[in-house]
């Protein structure tokens, strides 16, 4: 009878301290997260070193818990899986000396995983995954469309080219004097109003998949001052509205071409807004009646940042031979495509 095969995953990259256990590839034996949202709401964003600070306070306890919860000890563990980059250096150097802490003292292999590649992984633990398939990325620090033909093959075939649309969002809420972090309130308030106030798209070049927020953020900002100015009032739901009508018609426009172009089994949705209800709704209802592509979203506990994502991804590059030695540095500028 064969063995199951047990990745331990860890995850640091910004404000969550997370350690998983997940078996096969598939099946979550524990994921338990830390977060730091509190600590870092009454600065209206992330502080780097107060993150890097928590991550140091937390992760030996996570470790503990994430064990408990699967009832394994490191003796079952095949391999450990880390975060490598991209994400904030100090966070990250945490995890990975933590990880190869680890794999030093149990005699264990050491797993680098881009944090990406995790996001998108997370689906695995929802269904198997069918290739060639497509992974829309939508998180505050990257929006991306990756082409996939096989386990631990990625093609980035668009990106943006200044805001990421999680940061857009983060910023507008901050126009609408939200609190940290933005994206889930303005989702929220987006649904009580009309999206009645027109607001720019940016499309680029007639073939390009790239996407560009940067704009956007602008427009919103100029039609809060202009109303200011003119001491005329704006119903922020209606501006959230908006805003995100129009994020969202460019994602799934873009996304949908490149389906078709592509010839994709499946459309993997991935990354921290990829908890946003309305992007979620408009995948479902561009999707959901296609025989040939199937949408897969997982659910809200693994959009945000996790180790489970970490290990699931972990386990095909352990099973494709990707390994690092006690050098192992942090890498916060690191491209998904270099495990190609």
């Amino acid at each position: 009878m064969k063995k199951d095969q047990l990745i331990l995953g860890i995850e640091t990259s910004c404000d969550e301290t997370a350690v998983a256990i997940v078996k096969n590839g598939q099946e979550i034996a524990a994921n338990v997260v830390a977060s730091q949202i509190e600590s870092h709401k009454r600065f209206g964003g992330v502080v780097p070193e107060i993150a890097s600070r928590h991550h140091v306070e937390e992760m030996t306890i996570v470790l503990e818990e994430a064990l408990k919860q699967a009832e394994v000890t490191m003796k079952d563990i095949d391999a450990v899986a880390v975060t490598e980059g991209p994400g904030l250096v100090g966070a990250l150097l945490i995890g990975v000396n933590a990880a190869k802490a680890l794999a030093f003292a149990h005699q264990k292999p050491l797993v680098p995983v881009h944090h990406i590649a995790g996001h998108i992984y997370a689906n695995r633990l929802i269904t198997e995954m069918q290739f060639p398939l497509l992974a829309l990325v939508v998180s505050g620090g990257h929006t991306e469309l990756v082409y996939m033909k096989e386990h631990g093959h990625f093609e980035v075939i668009g990106e943006t080219r200044d805001d990421a649309a999680g940061e857009a969002y983060d910023k507008v809420a901050r126009v609408l004097n939200m609190p940290y972090p933005g994206g889930p309130h303005i989702d929220r308030l987006a649904q009580e109003g009309a999206a009645s106030i027109p607001l720019p798209r940016a499309w680029l070049e007639e073939d390009s998949y790239d996407f560009s927020f940067s704009g956007l953020k602008s427009a919103v900002i100029n039609t809060v001052h202009n109303a200011e100015q003119r001491g005329e009032t704006i119903a922020p739901e209606d501006l959230a509205a908006s805003f995100q009508e129009s994020v969202i018609e460019v994602l799934v426009a873009k996304t949908e071409r490149a389906v078709r172009q592509y010839g994709v089994k499946q459309v993997l949705l991935a990354g921290g807004v990829a908890a946003n209800k309305g992007l979620r709704n408009a995948l479902n209802n561009t999707f959901s009646k296609s025989e040939e592509v199937e949408l897969v979203i997982p659910p809200l506990f693994l959009c945000t940042d996790n180790a489970a994502m970490i290990a699931a991804a972990g386990s095909v590059m352990f099973e494709k031979g990707i390994r690092a030695d006690l050098s192992l540095n942090a890498n916060p500028g690191l491209e998904i495509e270099k495990y190609n």
